[in-house]
């Protein structure tokens, strides 16, 4: 049953005790057991079995885990739900379908799959299986059908790639949340800024304005002559035309790392933050469900620090160098 918005808030007080909050920091600075030990003392993992720093995925998962009941029980409504977990439904449909483009089956196609989103991991792989999506609507199912369809009749043996899979279920996503989240203020303008960076960092990659046209979702707010603007060539002329748009401080992180020659994290890390980012410059002010939503992406982005840490941790990275990879916290 779900929970009115005061018995929720009361909850999050609850749980917000247990937040790492900017303690993440000071786990960078020692060593890969000391952050193991100290995170499993503090309670985090929800008590998952985990004896050496070798299973701080067991941790993860566990806190994951704990983060999806809270999710399904606590979501007010169904825009919440599906933006918070229907991705995973189109990423283990998009890796079911690659599975089957590589031959993959048992251990190795189950590496690919996320927990369970909207679905059950294991209804998709049946219906996949079984060439029952045809039967179904939504994009979700859409996206199967298409796909499923690069390897039969007359495109059987035209060596599709990955690429391709990749790009049908993307733009599924993006069509499905769009429409999903169009009652939500919060999330319409969230998914709009999301389908817009995306569109950027696939312009910045492509070699082409043709190429990656080819790729660009919908629901983002910048049209196709914007986006070629980026292919100008002049760093100075591309910052300035996006100056005006919401996407100012994103484009120039792009193209500065892009003409360093370096890969584009900072941009990744801006565009996986934005959520978090939105909501905590008006922390005191959230309306609603607003708090339930901040609470959840600050544990996802918890979980996504603590894997980076013991990542760069157990690489031998300094202090410094990990710190500049983490997400907003």
């Amino acid at each position: 049953m779900v929970k009115d918005i005061t018995y929720t808030s009361g909850v999050i007080a609850v749980k917000e005790k247990f937040l790492l909050k900017d303690k993440i920091y000071k786990l960078c600075e020692g060593s890969a057991q000391d952050a193991f030990r100290t995170l499993s003392e503090s309670g985090f993992g929800k008590g998952a079995e985990a004896s050496s720093v070798c299973d701080y995925e067991r941790l993860l998962q566990a806190d994951m885990c704990d983060l999806d009941v809270f999710i399904r029980e606590y979501a007010a409504t169904k825009a919440e739900k599906e933006y918070l977990l229907s991705p995973r439904d189109f990423h283990n449909a998009k890796s079911l379908v690659k599975a089957k483009y590589l031959n993959l089956s048992g251990e190795s196609a189950n590496a690919m799959l996320a927990p369970d989103g909207m679905y059950e991991a294991q209804y998709l792989r049946e219906i996949t299986e079984s060439g029952a999506y045809a039967n179904y609507g939504g994009e979700l199912f859409k996206a199967i059908q298409q796909a499923m369809s690069l390897f039969c009749g007359e495109n059987e043996g035209n060596g599709v790639g990955g690429a391709e899979i990749g790009r049908i279920f993307d733009k599924a996503l993006f069509r499905h949340l769009s429409a999903a989240c169009a009652n939500n203020r919060f999330l319409k303008k969230t998914v709009a800024a999301k389908a817009d960076m995306t569109n950027i960092l696939t312009a910045l990659r492509s070699n082409t304005p043709e190429y990656a046209a080819l790729s660009y979702v919908e629901g983002g707010i910048l049209k196709q002559e914007t986006l070629e603007k980026l292919f100008d060539g002049d760093a100075e002329r591309i910052t300035e035309a996006f100056a005006s748009t919401p996407y100012g401080a994103f484009v120039k992180a792009c193209i500065e790392q892009k003409n360093d020659g370096l890969p584009m994290t900072e941009a990744e890390r801006l565009a996986d933050s934005f959520e978090i980012d939105a909501l905590a410059e008006k922390k005191y002010e959230l309306k609603n469900r607003q708090p339930f939503l901040y609470y959840v992406f600050r544990r996802r982005t918890e979980n996504a620090n603590v894997r980076i840490l013991f990542v760069c941790l157990l690489a031998g990275m300094s202090g410094n160098e990990i710190k500049k990879r983490l997400r907003s916290i």
